[in-house]
Parts: structure tokens; sequence; C-alpha cells
């Protein structure tokens, strides 16, 4: 099966650089069309799905090619090279950085830029680095998440997405989690939140834009500052937005912070 089917591709406008945008996790390509809109007259725009999420086939899922975030990367990868396509800015959400950033590694020449949206390499708090939890946290999210997928998605949608005042963000994360298939839902969950690419940030060498988002309780602003260090050429944007979820509750704040930098 080709790339584009197996990952659900859909291509917009025809410009002659390419945003690629890749959803987090729990979510699919939908997530993106508050943004999309705003580049599609100067841009070409690449929509997917990774494997077990959206529409994507899940006939395609393999345990094994997917026990790391590599696999995901790959797929990104066999993607931009059955489109053809060149000078791509590649646009990840949360885990979608660093499979972005994997994918930026093993094959440069096919990148201008990655846009990272709350990046982070390492969830788990290891002797001086700060991810944000303790593994006993991550453990125990994982256990409930295997034990109680509808109960997971509705007790984690209102955090990650913050904005308290405006709880239909929330139910619309929650509804996307819901949808999941369960079994996808922990595997990727597990590949996400127990990776650790701290390591890969230096070999890097593609430009990057960090945007993070003020209290965002999946990847707080010390995370962000460690991977704008560890970058060798990146920029890092402090939003005003909160929460996780920035192209959902701020897509003006996410797009003003994209145009800058591509320009």
């Amino acid at each position: 099966m080709k790339a584009v089917q197996r990952n659900n591709v859909r291509v917009l406008g025809s410009g002659s650089r390419t945003l690629m945008f890749a959803h987090g996790y729990g979510c699919d390509q939908s997530m993106w069309r508050a943004i999309t809109p705003h580049f599609e007259a100067e841009f070409t725009i690449v929509l997917f799905d990774y494997v077990g999420a959206g529409l994507s086939d899940p006939a395609a899922f393999h345990r094994t090619r997917y026990s790391t975030l590599q696999g995901y990367a790959n797929d990104v990868l066999e993607i931009i090279r059955e489109l053809a396509l060149t000078r791509v800015t590649f646009v990840g959400h949360s885990v979608s950085s660093m499979i972005g950033a994997l994918a930026a590694i093993q094959s440069p020449e096919l990148f201008e830029n990655l846009v990272m949206i709350g990046p982070s390499p390492c969830y788990i708090n290891e002797g001086d680095y700060v991810g944000g939890f303790e593994r006993a946290d991550i453990v125990d999210l994982l256990e409930m998440l295997d034990n109680n997928h509808l109960g997971w998605s509705s007790m984690m949608a209102p955090v990650i997405m913050g904005n308290a005042d405006r709880p239909e963000l929330a139910g619309e994360l929650e509804a996307s989690f819901c949808r999941t298939n369960p079994m996808f839902a922990q595997h990727f969950a597990r590949v996400t939140f127990l990776s650790d690419n701290r390591a890969d940030l230096s070999k890097v060498k593609t430009p990057t834009l960090i945007l993070q988002c003020d209290h965002d309780p999946i990847a707080p602003a010390v995370v962000g500052q460690y991977v704008h260090r560890c970058l060798p050429d990146s920029q890092l944007v402090v939003m005003n937005a909160t929460g996780h979820c920035p192209h959902l509750s701020a897509p003006s704040e996410v797009t003003e912070a994209m145009r800058l930098f591509l320009s």
C-alpha cells in the first residue's frame, strides 16, 4: 500500500514551498483546520493521519515498526518521497515535534524548516532534567488508559487543553480521544510518554521554531527552554496562549508566529 493511502494524505494549495502538518497524540489531521486556511494561498499544504489515528488504514499497523517514534518518522519520509516534495516545513504538535526531528536527522535534504508546538524530548524527570512528570505518574496514567479508555479521555482532555473558560475545546479533544481505537491509543501512549529523544536534539541541523505556551501542563516552559538550548539553530517564542493545544485555542497567535518565522 502506498503511504498516501495508508496515512490518509490530503494535499491542498499549490505553492512552491510545502507545509506538512502532523497532529499530536489522540488527534488527527482535522485539528489543523483553524491554521491551514491562512497558508493555502502561498504554500502546498500536506495533511495526514498517523497509522492508528483518524482515517488511516488500521491494517497497516505493525507493533514492531511502530515500537518507537522512528517508525512514525519513517512514514513521514515515505509520504514526502511519494509526493516528490521539496522545501518542506514540518509543523509538529507535541510528540510530532520529535517525530519531525527524527525525520529531519535522517533526511535533512528534504526539510527547509521545523516548527515544534509544545515539544518534549522526554516527559519523565531524570536527574537534573525536568520533563514535568515522575515515572510513577506516567505509569499510573498508562495503567488508567489501559483499564478505562473513556474515563482517561474524560479526565485528561480538560487538563491537556486548559482554557477552562472554553469547555467546548476540551470537549472536542475528549471526542477525538474517544474516537481512537483503544488498542492504538494505548500503544501510541506508551511510545509517546516513555520516549527519550534528548540525545537526538543536537543532531538536528534544520532551522527550527519552538512555540511554547504559557502554563502548558504537558510540556512546561522549562522543557521548551531545554529544547531551545539543545537545538543548534532554533528560535523560541513563548506565547500568551495557555494549555497544550494552541492551534485549537489560539490559532491566530500560532499563525502569526509561523508567518514571522517563515518570512
